[in-house]
Formats: structure tokens, sequence, C-alpha cells
């Protein structure tokens, strides 16, 4: 980069139509973006503008440019998450202190059929490495963070390598009491809802016609929470979802399952717990009664981290607001409340008077 904020980065001929796009797409993405002016002439790159910004966008450029080497795909989300993942880690990214946006975005977990599973934010990085070194992780976030995907994908991953011999998925049926009764079908129809996105996960990192063969050879289990009482799972990959809804009683008996040669991975969000009459989430505690216990990781993923439509991480935030305005205005109302016990009834004055 040049004394007056101008830099020239020249992009191989073979990178070029990637780093561009269609229609120069991931270009316009970009601009819109960055501070600094950006100019296409051949196959180099100027930008210009204040030296600060310039910087960012050469930083920028260099990791879609590596992309673009590499052979990935790069569209506008690619764009706008590095751009983010900069942002968010400063001069950590640059320094070495965290992986870089190419690094991210081009870790394969599984492919199928030409469609590959990687994490696309830094969060969802940290998730997955943390599920490679440790035996217990906590994934929680909120919904379209690709917590249960992304383990999920590493479930598939781990059986294709051998490392265990059976995956296990399950999720609490909070619904699952005197109602499921009512419900026509045999036991395993009426179950079947709640495992539903379990299913379709793992159609989507496995041939269609090989699922229903691993799933009778018990190489694949999908089943309620409540199946799992009593047993000793060894060398199995075991994914509990939704475990928001569960009670401490259900947290303690899944994680006393864990067996010899085996991987866990919890996931759940805190902000939407289903649990009927107020009842204490096994999610929420679980964090203080296992701090300081060896070999167990949390992953914390927030609304940056959600990989659906953009319009969801902005309904997460709105709801945080909400939330957050709510539990503010509760600790007022409770200390204009009378301090002197129930309110007096009729039955109270009476006492009051004999």
């Amino acid at each position: 980069m040049t004394g007056d904020g101008t830099s020239r980065i020249v992009v191989p001929e073979a990178a070029l139509l990637a780093l561009l796009g269609k229609r120069d797409e991931n270009l316009r993405e970009a601009e819109s973006l960055l501070a600094a002016d950006v100019h296409v002439r051949g196959n180099e790159l100027t930008l210009s503008g204040d030296p600060a910004d310039v910087a960012f966008a050469e930083r920028v450029f260099a990791e879609l440019v590596v992309l673009a080497s590499r052979g990935q795909q790069i569209d506008p989300d690619a764009v706008r998450r590095s751009v983010r993942m900069l942002q968010e880690d400063g001069d950590d990214a640059a320094d070495g202190g965290a992986p870089s946006p190419a690094e991210v975005l081009s870790l394969d977990i599984v492919s199928r059929r030409g469609r590959t599973v990687r994490p696309k934010t830094l969060n969802q990085k940290r998730y997955v490495d943390a599920i490679d070194v440790n035996t217990i992780v906590f994934g929680i976030g909120p919904a379209g963070t690709g917590k249960t995907y992304l383990a999920m994908a590493k479930a598939v991953q781990a059986l294709q390598a051998k490392q265990v011999n059976r995956i296990i998925l399950t999720r609490p049926a909070v619904e699952a009491g005197e109602r499921l009764g009512f419900l026509p079908g045999t036991l395993s129809e009426k179950i079947d809802p709640y495992l539903r996105p379990l299913y379709d996960a793992l159609h989507d990192m496995l041939d269609a016609e090989s699922v229903p063969k691993l799933m009778a050879a018990g190489t694949i289990e999908i089943a309620p929470l409540a199946y799992m009482r009593g047993r000793s799972l060894n060398d199995a990959f075991i994914i509990l979802d939704e475990a928001q809804n569960t009670t401490p009683e259900q947290m303690k008996m899944f994680l006393t399952r864990l067996g010899f040669n085996s991987k866990m991975v919890v996931t759940g969000d805190v902000t939407q717990v289903d649990l009927p009459g107020g009842s204490t989430s096994g999610l929420r505690i679980v964090r203080d009664i296992l701090d300081g216990v060896d070999d167990v990781e949390f992953a914390e993923l927030t609304s940056h981290d959600v990989v659906r439509h953009r319009l969801v991480a902005d309904i997460i935030d709105a709801y945080g607001r909400y939330d957050a305005a709510q539990q503010q205005r509760r600790p007022q109302a409770v200390s204009n409340a009378p301090r002197t016990g129930p309110p007096v009834g009729p039955r109270n004055r009476e006492r009051r008077g004999r």
C-alpha cells in the first residue's frame, strides 16, 4: 500500500472469475460493505481512500483471493461473512490470534454429491474445533446458528472415519405426556414429529437409500430422550438436541449415559424453554454444575452466527432487546409492591380484628 491510501492487488487469472462472482455480484457486495473505493482493471484491483479503510479492504480481498485460489465457490454471503469476521476480530485475525476467514470458510466437514458442510462463522469454527478436542460439548445459541446441523455433520464424519461405531440422536418430546395418548397411530408415529428435524439433517448428509439400512442395522438410532434411561453408550457419537427442554434430572440422566470411546454434543437455546409449569431447564443450570470439570466445553453462538435468512438474526436481536427491557421493569414493579405479606382479604381482616 502506498502512503496516499492506495493499494493494488494482482489477482491470479484462475481466481478472478470466482472472486468477482456472477455478473460481478461479489464485487458489488464488497463495495457496499467497504469504505474504500474499489476499481477493477483486467486482473488488478485498485483500492483507494483513507489509509485505514484501504488496509482493511486489502485484508478482505486477500482472504477472498485465497478462497478463490483454493477453488472455493464465493458468493455475496461469503463476502459478508469475511468482512464481519475481520471486523469482529480486529487485529487478532491478522496477527494469527484467530482463524482467518479463509480458514473458517474452507474447512470441510462432510461432503455429499458436490455439497459440502462447512462452518460459516468464527464461532461455528470454534464450536467444531471444540467437538474435535473435547468429550462433551454444549452448543448453546439461538435458532438458525447451526448448532444441531454442525453436530450432525461431525457425527457423520466420525462414523465415516470409523472413530465410532454408531450415531445416537435424541431429543426430549416435551408434549409426550398425557397428550401423546390422544394422538393417532403407533408410539413411533406419535413421536416421529418431535424427531423429524434430526431425520431431515441426516438425509442432507447421507444418501437417502443408506439411511434406512443404517437405522435397521442400529448404526444410526433416533429416539426420544426417555429411551436413554438405564443404558451405557459405548463407541458412539451422541447428540442431545433441544436440551433446553430437559429437566435437571433428565440432563443428569443423559450425561451419565456416556460410555467408553464416546463423544456427546448437547445443543439448545436457553431463550426457548417449553417446559410446562415454569420448570427449571437442565440446560440453564448445567454450566454452573459442571464448572471446572475437565474435557467439557461450552460453545456460545449468537445472532451473528445465524445462517438462515438475514431477518432471523434481526428478529433474535429484537427479542433480546425486548426481554432485556422487560427484565429492567420487573425489579421496579417488585419494589413498589407491598412488603408486609399477602394482600389483606376479608379473611385476613377478620383475623386482624380478633
